[in-house]
């Protein structure tokens, strides 16, 4: 349980180097080397888990906050426009919905960790 508490805050971090890991990967298969700067975005959380800082701490939580509020909404729009659904599109909504909702919980994470590294 110790284990898990010490390394608990490195999750959030882990999770968005994973999807950017996994975006480079995808868009690599169909674009080749214009996918390299894709790359750049994963540098904030590698450093975060390397010399961490309350200041980037939070606001990479704000930002990716504020985005993934803003998929939110996306997401909830584009749900409620839908008249017809074919079962591939519905999977991709659960996939899509999953993923708005995973990012919000890592923010939302990333943001406590700071607020209990400042108090």
């Amino acid at each position: 349980m110790k284990w898990i508490n010490k390394y608990s805050k490195f999750i959030p971090y882990l999770y968005f180097i994973a999807v950017i890991v996994y975006w480079f990967t995808s868009v690599n298969r169909n674009s080749g080397v214009t996918a390299y700067p894709i790359l750049l975005f994963g540098i904030p959380f590698v450093w975060q888990l390397i010399k961490p800082s309350k200041e980037l701490n939070f606001s990479l939580g704000i930002t990716f906050v504020c985005f993934s509020s803003y998929l939110i909404l996306v997401y909830l729009s584009d749900l409620f426009n839908i008249v017809s659904l074919s079962s591939s599109f519905k999977q991709f909504i659960i996939y899509g919905g999953t993923f708005v909702v995973a990012n919000f919980v890592m923010a939302l994470w990333m943001i406590r960790n700071s607020m209990k590294r400042a108090f």
